[in-house]
């Protein structure tokens, strides 16, 4: 009996209209290798027994880009054990109905938009149907090797006077109920709302989960002077900051901060094994992230100078300037500015001290000067991190750009969609494969998944997992 194959499969159309159908193809590739299979002698399972029974045409259903095909091979038997098929692992063929073809063009489309999106994309792409929970599972086994492949990976060669710069910070996801950490999921299921349909003013929802992103890169030092930050001069004539170069990503909403920052470090020693080089971390002045950087860094035994956002600082400080100006006054921005420099000369304490003593002498009401005494509290907190003469002496860079544009590209732009509520193990896998494709790495990482499938899927099968050779 024909099989009715698709024309864009190679077979041909009988008729016209919608009633009309396909006649079958010329054989596939798969039924040209199930026609010259050769047997094999020594095909021994990975517990050490022999299978020397063969029978022919054993068949399993794949779905490929090309459409839905049948492979048939020989089976290697025996009573009591699982059936060993040499031709699958030559041909590499996954477990799951779907093949690797399509298994990749998950990964990518479900990167660019949500698995409804990606469905529709594989369905114009190759005409194949696959299912909007298959796409997330297939999405999911792509994703299965990152953390392997990176550890094994190459790195290039680096100028040893080039600055090695550790970030990283989080982006709450909104999750299902049963993808919550504990706490979380306590608080939400312990809420209550005085609107059943919307949040009121300082009312949260409790859904998220915090998703930590980290990067590594390397710069190559730009010297520059307070007044090139700050500066009321020609903008032609300020130097340009330092350009981050080799730009490292991960992220994860499973793993804690910890763990990420962790990976990070993981990162910064394979491009530095020696510790040789000049470290330094950027982080926007959260405690915990400043806790978990010197902890790896001892640990490591590596010097690492924690370096505070700079534009954090200004944001504290116009926010301190309205305890002292109307909004919108243009005496506002010389203050700020004034300030700015101070502390960029590496006196914050100094400011700190100088935005208080104006509030008192102000006699200011303690709602009006709760931001000027916010403000001081965080630079004094902060000073030992506000170091930012030596870092612009040293040619270092003092902003988080780098980082809030990777929590913006690797979170925000694809977990954060309207609507989306999300699993731990799809965040996950979402997550992975746009820190892949956002390194440059996703074609490498590839053919290194590819391997890793064979070693799992076949290859540990056999004994010693050597595959048998021809009789």
């Amino acid at each position: 009996m024909h099989r009715k194959v698709p024309a864009w499969f190679g077979g041909e159309r009988c008729g016209k209209g919608p009633r009309s159908r396909y006649l079958a193809a010329p054989l596939t590739r798969f039924d040209l290798r199930a026609k010259n299979e050769e047997r094999l002698c020594d095909v021994v399972a990975a517990g050490g027994a022999p299978h020397r029974a063969v029978e022919a045409n054993h068949e399993r259903p794949l779905s490929t880009i090309f459409g839905s095909v049948t492979v048939r091979r020989l089976a290697y038997r025996r009573r009591g054990e699982e059936n060993l098929y040499p031709a699958d692992a030559a041909l590499n063929l996954p477990e799951e109905l779907h093949s690797h073809g399509l298994r990749e063009l998950s990964a990518i489309e479900s990167t660019r938009g949500s698995f409804e999106e990606a469905k529709e994309a594989i369905r114009r792409a190759s005409g194949a149907e696959v299912g909007k929970r298959q796409v997330e599972q297939l999405a999911q086994r792509s994703a299965v090797d990152f953390e392997d492949f990176y550890e094994t990976a190459p790195h290039e060669a680096v100028d040893d006077a080039d600055v090695l710069v550790l970030s990283c910070d989080g982006k709450g996801i909104v999750m299902r109920p049963d993808a919550l950490r504990p706490g979380t999921a306590k608080a939400a299921a312990e809420a209550k709302t005085k609107l059943k349909t919307r949040l009121s003013k300082g009312e949260k929802s409790a859904r998220k989960r915090m998703a930590e992103v980290a990067a590594v890169y390397d710069v190559t030092p730009v010297v520059r002077v307070p007044g090139d930050i700050i500066g009321r001069g020609d903008d032609a004539q300020r130097p340009e900051p330092p350009k981050a170069k080799n730009k490292w990503l991960t992220a994860s909403v499973v793993d804690d901060a910890a763990e990420v920052i962790g990976a990070a470090f993981d990162e910064a020693c394979r491009r530095d094994p020696a510790h040789e080089r000049t470290w330094v971390a950027l982080v926007d002045g959260a405690r915990h992230q400043i806790d978990r950087i010197k902890a790896e860094a001892k640990a490591r035994g590596v010097d690492v100078t924690i370096v505070c956002d700079f534009l954090h600082v200004m944001e504290y400080l116009w926010s301190s300037a309205w305890s002292f100006f109307e909004e919108g006054d243009p005496a506002a921005e010389a203050w700020v500015a004034d300030k700015a420099l101070g502390v960029l000369h590496g006196e914050a304490a100094t400011v700190a001290a100088s935005i208080r003593r104006k509030a008192t002498c102000l006699d200011l009401a303690p709602d009006k000067r709760k931001n000027a005494d916010t403000c001081a509290d965080y630079l004094l907190a902060k000073k030992e991190y506000l170091c930012y003469e030596r870092a612009l002496g040293q040619g270092w860079p003092i902003g988080t750009g780098v980082i809030e544009g990777a929590v913006r590209h690797l979170v925000k732009d694809r977990l954060d969609l309207t609507g989306s509520r999300w699993g731990l193990n799809g965040a996950e896998a979402i997550l992975k494969l746009r820190a892949l494709r956002s390194n440059g790495d996703f074609e490498d990482y590839w053919k290194f998944h590819l391997d890793r499938e064979r070693q799992r899927v076949h290859e540990a099968r056999y004994a010693n997992g050597a595959m048998p050779r021809a009789a």
